[in-house]
């Protein structure tokens, strides 16, 4: 499954995976709390996991443009979808 939540080098964000099929980012911050973004294309992923600081990258390109949806439950949602 290619959503699946992969290491990613950053102060804020532990691991980072998406959801091609559903267009679904999903992120998981080193607080340990996990957030879904729905309708987010494969671009922006890929400048996401891409960019120089991960976590700058994600407050000004992501948090501010897409709603969020909290916990595992938005993770197994997805995989549903599937």
């Amino acid at each position: 499954m290619d959503h699946l939540l992969k290491p990613v080098s950053s102060s804020s964000i532990e691991a980072v995976g998406y959801d091609a099929d559903n267009r679904t980012l999903h992120v998981k911050f080193n607080s340990g709390a996990t957030y879904s973004y729905e309708d987010v294309d494969a671009e922006q992923h890929r400048a996401l996991i891409e960019a120089d600081s991960i976590g700058a990258h994600f407050s000004k390109h992501i948090r501010p443009h897409y709603q969020g949806r909290k916990g595992s439950e938005a993770i197994r949602a997805s995989a549903r979808q599937q």
